[in-house]
């Protein structure tokens, strides 16, 4: 008997998948939280030495079961822990480890891809296409490659994932990839994953409107309370603004915290070591812990909601030549406008703010993350140029 013990995600259950079509009932899996896997570990040697290998996937343990699973090795236990998380990547010393981030062509892997080549390299498993198909579909979900290839295929996996049990899931995929020669949807799920995508829709739109900003150890962060949809959410949030480093999505009644960034300079998952978590560069997570609690939970919960750019205007739109107007909760202005080529000011209440900025992109950036801005609406523009109007008027000396 095999034993295998995975994350509860997507990726960690894609490897559950790939073990039972493997090994069929010659294998015991457990799905495990991340606070969860060390405590499963410690009961499994404390059974004594098993026949069968213990693969522990998309996971990793902590100091004191690294030290004991090593032991267990040493003594003749079989062991493989294989991750893709750069934290890991010092299991990689033991002869059980196998902790790759990046294939050598530069995809990204994740542990499902990991496992499932481990086992044809071995010969413990029988390729077929719908298998392969349904490994990379996981893959680029789990390192969201899929946006970028927009393979919409790969986010409605995940959706389906989370919309049904865990032993549903299993059962559908495993019959799936053994009776088809390609990997799909049948058209209930297609009808249920369309309606999933207007409720993530809803969601997002519902969840804009109550995140707040606040700088935490330099970084200038979006933190929102939410349940579900962590990475459609942060994902969202993120592209709507750009001028945050990452969002922070808080579970207050798991205790979690999930950091989500879209930037290629900011490695979250530095973020969440800080708090004992850990996991990619654009999406990692950790614990609700106590200092966590404040800097996310406590100061935070003080602030207003931000803002949100009008989005049906005419006149008051970003980049235009006669400028552009935004507002904060402080009922300050700023007028951003270009003067020359490569070259735009922003007015702060009138006054204009120094130095000048080279792109229009960091002029708002700018008010952004320092002054929690916004762009106005038409009417508010409008009034703000009849205002000038009228003041340049007054300052006009009448003709003689």
């Amino acid at each position: 008997m095999h034993y295998l013990y995975s994350h509860n995600d997507l990726d960690g259950v894609g490897c559950g998948i790939v073990a039972k079509l493997a090994f069929g009932d010659k294998v015991e899996i457990r799905y495990n939280s991340v606070s969860g896997l060390n405590f499963q570990v410690a009961r499994f040697l404390e059974r004594g030495k098993a026949d069968g290998t213990l693969f522990i996937t998309d996971l990793s343990v902590n100091g004191e079961i690294e030290k004991r699973l090593n032991e267990y090795f040493q003594d003749g236990g079989k062991v493989e822990l294989i991750d893709h998380h750069k934290t890991a990547l010092h299991f990689n010393e033991y002869e059980w480890g196998m902790v790759k981030v990046e294939y050598e062509d530069g995809r990204l892997a994740c542990a499902t891809s990991l496992f499932y080549e481990y086992l044809l390299e071995r010969k413990l498993i029988e390729p077929s296409s719908a298998l392969g198909e349904f490994v990379e579909l996981v893959r680029q979900y789990d390192i969201w490659e899929w946006e970028k290839n927009e393979n919409i295929q790969a986010k409605r996996l995940n959706d389906l994932f989370f919309m049904v049990s865990i032993d549903e899931f299993e059962e559908r995929m495993i019959q799936r990839i053994k009776n088809n020669g390609h990997f799909f949807f049948d058209d209930f799920e297609e009808k249920i994953l369309d309606m999933e995508d207007d409720k993530i829709e809803r969601y997002i739109r519902r969840k804009r409107r109550e995140m707040v900003q606040t700088f935490i150890e330099g970084r200038c962060a979006g933190i929102v309370h939410a349940e579900s949809y962590h990475s459609e959410l942060g994902n969202e949030l993120g592209k709507d603004n750009p001028h945050l480093d990452y969002i922070a999505i808080l579970n207050v009644g798991g205790k979690r915290i999930s950091f989500r960034t879209i930037h290629d300079d900011i490695d979250v998952s530095e973020i969440a070591s800080h708090f004992g978590g850990g996991g990619h560069a654009k999406a990692a997570g950790c614990s609700l812990t106590e200092p966590a609690y404040q800097w996310y939970v406590a100061e935070p919960f003080r602030m207003e909601p931000m803002g949100f750019d009008a989005f049906r205007n005419v006149y008051n739109v970003k980049q235009a030549k006669h400028g552009c107007l935004y507002g904060n909760r402080e009922e300050e202005t700023f007028f951003i406008y270009p003067s020359g080529e490569n070259n735009w000011v922003i007015e702060r209440n009138g006054s204009v703010i120094e130095p000048s900025f080279s792109s229009f992109a960091e002029a708002e950036r700018y008010i952004k993350r320092n002054h929690s801005a916004w762009l106005l609406r038409d009417d508010a523009f409008i009034a703000f140029l009849m205002e000038n109007v009228m003041r340049t008027k007054e300052q006009i000396p009448d003709s003689i």
